[in-house]
């Protein structure tokens, strides 16, 4: 962890805070910090700076902080992707905010098990555990926006054209024939199918709605693997 994201119902004042040991169990090496350790905090949302431990009481942590500082730009890229397994659900949500995705958008497809979306990781308290933990990884404070949609069909036809308004579609394909390339400063609207890919019935459907496929290569790389890789060739100078 670098960096210690408060929330707002931690304030006792404008630059005062005091942490629930119940809220804030482990944080890595950072945690217990102990009287006059400076910490790099965050305001959810909001900016970055810095706090001092000004005392530590059985139940909580007392910081005098200030917060000066804008977080790191976010990544221009919104991000349509099939649902995985939860085990790397997790490892991908932190991915993601890691690396500065703002927008998620969980979709079906014909090669995601029905069971995954039963999973209590879709909880919006999960979801944002995960996140912030990504976040503190990367000194970020703004949290990236998720949204669940088990219809495929529906969802690419109907919400994606608008959600995707003003930017550049594209589809990650290992099968595609074009070959990946830098977005050169545009916004980008980025599908990535499930480890077997998406359908050709799938393609199809994310043809139509303007979405062209590219490749990384011949390999077929796992989801979390992926996403850095894509994002390094898409916005290679961020």
């Amino acid at each position: 962890m670098n960096l210690l994201l408060l929330e707002r119902e931690d304030l006792l004042a404008e630059d005062f805070a005091v942490l629930d040991a119940a809220r804030y169990p482990v944080r890595g090496d950072l945690w217990p910090p102990q009287p006059g350790r400076r910490l790099r905090v965050g305001m959810s949302d909001g900016l970055v700076g810095e706090a001092i431990v000004e005392r530590v009481a059985q139940g909580g942590v007392y910081l005098r902080f200030v917060c000066h500082a804008d977080p790191p730009p976010p990544l221009p890229l919104m991000l349509v992707l099939a649902l995985p397994r939860p085990k790397m659900l997790r490892r991908v949500l932190r991915s993601i905010a890691e690396l500065g995705i703002k927008r998620l958008c969980l979709v079906n497809a014909a090669r995601v098990e029905k069971s995954y979306w039963q999973s209590p990781l879709l909880q919006a308290a999960a979801l944002r555990r995960y996140l912030v933990a990504g976040l503190e990884q990367a000194c970020d404070t703004v949290l990236p926006e998720v949204s669940l949609h088990p219809r495929l069909r529906p969802f690419v036809e109907d919400e994606l054209p608008a959600m995707s308004k003003g930017c550049e579609r594209l589809l990650a394909h290992p099968a595609a024939t074009e070959p990946g390339r830098a977005a050169r400063g545009r916004k980008v609207a980025l599908a990535v199918g499930p480890e077997g890919g998406f359908t050709d019935f799938e393609l199809t459907l994310f043809g139509s709605a303007g979405f062209s496929a590219f490749t990384l290569g011949p390999r077929i790389l796992r989801v979390e693997t992926a996403l850095p890789a894509l994002a390094a060739t898409l916005f290679p100078a961020q």
